[in-house]
């Protein structure tokens, strides 16, 4: 479609003023030589391209207006097959432009003698007029183009506008409401056509967009909140003026988001920035290895995990690592220790409360740790410290994967996997009445021990070597090794608090120690009186206990008959026991085939 075609109406009303008021015809021709406009014989061609045109031609490519006074005998027309012949007895073509093009011409034609007459009396003057009414053909042309760039702009802006994920609402100087997006009729509840034209106050009056219209002053990420149709709505909202000719404010633009997405998006990335995998385990013996093995096999379910071990151990970053393993990766993990939270405030903190629930709450309520975690995973620990209420309650989440707000009525869906990890003795405490059995079985659905770092010794100098490296590097010390005094200590050392003790201790050193060798001086003073502990005299003897006694008469059956399944049944049939009670007591006394540590490489004299 060609420039001039586009305001053919424009182009035809100009054509029958000029003719109606000169008294001859009049036609517009674009640059395919197709009539645009036409009046009296050639009103009838309009749409149609011209046969030959070499006058229209030439004014095209020359830019150059021309009067054809007697037609057939102008050197342009020579090579018409009409010469002598033609039915224009004089006409006037004169180019129509664009800035620096030529989109077509318009013409003065007569088609009598009375119309030749004047139009050879008149011709500087009528050329003067007919270029006049050009122009104003070609700043129709321009309008029109421009309209339509503003309309592709605002089509382009419009899709943008849709296509963001935030709530937009945009008002004019009046409060009435130009622009709604997608997102917005998601997060209000409205229809596009329902709000747009109308004034925002007919809707909502707590967003504070007016106040911005009146004052200027824009905001970013204030909470809002909104009662609308019965629906309680939790924003943040940022709101900018729009300026025209200066100061002069001609609108407002506000962007909305849920308060909560937000609210689990900031506590995503705070929380995802420790990504701990499978790697991050340090160990070879047999031990660790089995549990390494068997949590990355468990790791692509969405089975429950029940991770039990002594603190110290690593049970979050075995969690953690499972976690990393699993489809769900990416997805948010939430780590909370439920015995570091008192319990009054744990249930809120596990299940969210809705606005005035209790003294306090803040407005709109505050999403919990099963809500933030949806889509991952969320980590319970100490989870024998829980009250038997909120074990009720947790039950029922692991039920129906849903839970319900403190102070609400209403029922959230989540999609989580729960592992949770214990160092207390479960079954002992749900004999006691502690903790309930339900629970129990469906916490433990997948059960993972973590060994003690006394059951594992072949460990404790690869774990010493890591944790060297990385604190002399963030230390910015050139530590290379322990002494065999010093790495004698370690190894002879009972480590009651586990490998989170053994860290400290190596952190301890790394920060006294200034010569290449950790010396047995730069280690914590227990591990110290742990050497001269073993080199003094030999304390009296000890009577054991019933525990002690029971826990090594049955490592002595197992290491008789071997760990195997037959090996276990024999044992429990040499002590009198049923074959459950011998599993039960293994898990208790927390029992593993015994291992001799490995020879040490990087021990320096």
């Amino acid at each position: 479609m060609s420039r001039l075609s586009q305001v053919r109406e424009n182009g035809q009303q100009v054509a029958e003023a000029i003719a109606a008021a000169l008294k001859m015809e009049v036609e517009i021709i674009d640059t395919d030589l197709v009539r645009v406009a036409g009046t009296g014989k050639v009103r009838g061609d309009v749409g149609t391209r011209l046969l030959r045109g070499l006058v229209n031609k030439h004014v095209l490519q020359t830019g150059q207006h021309v009067f054809i006074n007697e037609p057939g005998y102008h050197p342009i027309c020579l090579s018409c097959p009409l010469t002598g012949r033609c039915f224009y007895l004089a006409y006037i073509v004169y180019p129509i432009r664009v800035d620096e093009s030529v989109i077509g011409t318009i013409s003065l034609v007569a088609f009598d003698e009375q119309q030749k007459q004047t139009l050879s009396s008149n011709t500087e003057s009528l050329i003067d007029f007919i270029g006049r009414m050009a122009d104003l053909i070609s700043s129709k042309v321009l309008e029109r183009e421009m309209v339509q760039e503003k309309i592709v702009m605002a089509n382009r802006l419009e899709a943008v506008v849709d296509s963001v994920y935030e709530g937009v609402v945009a008002i004019d100087q009046q409060g009435v409401i130009t622009h709604f997006n997608r997102s917005a009729e998601r997060m209000f509840g409205l229809k596009k056509n329902q709000v747009v034209g109308r004034e925002l106050r007919e809707y909502v009056t707590a967003i504070p967009l007016m106040e911005v219209l009146q004052d200027g002053k824009g905001f970013n990420s204030r909470e809002v909140f909104l009662n609308l149709n019965g629906k309680k709505l939790h924003f943040l909202s940022t709101a900018k003026p729009i300026r025209a000719n200066g100061d002069t404010i001609v609108g407002v633009v506000a962007t909305f988001r849920d308060f909560s997405e937000t609210q689990k998006l900031a506590y995503e990335i705070m929380t995802t920035q420790e990504m701990l995998t499978f790697d991050d385990i340090i160990g070879a013996s047999k031990t660790i290895i089995e549990v390494k093995a068997k949590a990355k096999k468990i790791a692509g379910s969405n089975s429950t995990v029940l991770i039990v071990g002594e603190s110290g151990t690593g049970k979050e970053v075995f969690a953690r690592a499972i976690h990393a393993a699993s489809p769900h990766g990416h997805k948010p993990f939430i780590a909370i220790n439920c015995g570091a939270i008192p319990e009054h405030l744990l249930e809120s903190e596990l299940f969210g409360y809705e606005e005035g629930a209790f003294t306090g709450a803040r407005r709109g309520g505050k999403p919990g740790k099963f809500e933030l975690a949806d889509g991952g995973t969320i980590f319970l620990d100490e989870i024998g410290n829980m009250s038997l209420y909120l074990q009720a309650k947790l039950l029922r989440v692991l039920q129906e994967r849903q839970i319900e707000r403190v102070g609400g009525t209403q029922v959230v869906p989540v999609d989580i996997r729960v592992v949770a990890a214990t160092n207390s003795d479960l079954q002992d405490m749900v004999q006691k009445g502690l903790f309930r059995e339900d629970l129990f079985y469906r916490l433990s659905v997948i059960p993972l021990v973590v060994p003690p770092l006394r059951e594992r010794r072949e460990d404790i100098p690869l774990l010493l070597g890591h944790y060297m490296r990385r604190f002399a590097k963030l230390l910015g010390k050139d530590i290379q090794g322990f002494t065999k005094e010093a790495l004698r200590a370690c190894t002879g050392y009972l480590w009651p608090g586990n490998v989170r003790e053994l860290v400290n201790a190596v952190e301890y050193a790394i920060n006294l120690e200034e010569s290449q060798l950790i010396t047995l001086e730069s280690l914590p003073p227990r591990l110290r009186e742990g050497v001269k502990r073993r080199s003094a005299a030999p304390q009296p003897t000890r009577i054991p206990t019933l525990d002690e006694l029971e826990k090594e008469a049955i490592s002595r059956a197992l290491e008789e008959f071997g760990w195997s399944e037959e090996g276990k049944n024999r044992a429990a049939e040499a002590l009198g026991i049923s074959r459950a009670t011998i599993y039960r007591k293994i898990q208790r006394y927390r029992l593993v085939p015994e291992r001799r540590p490995p020879e040490t490489l990087f021990i320096k004299d």
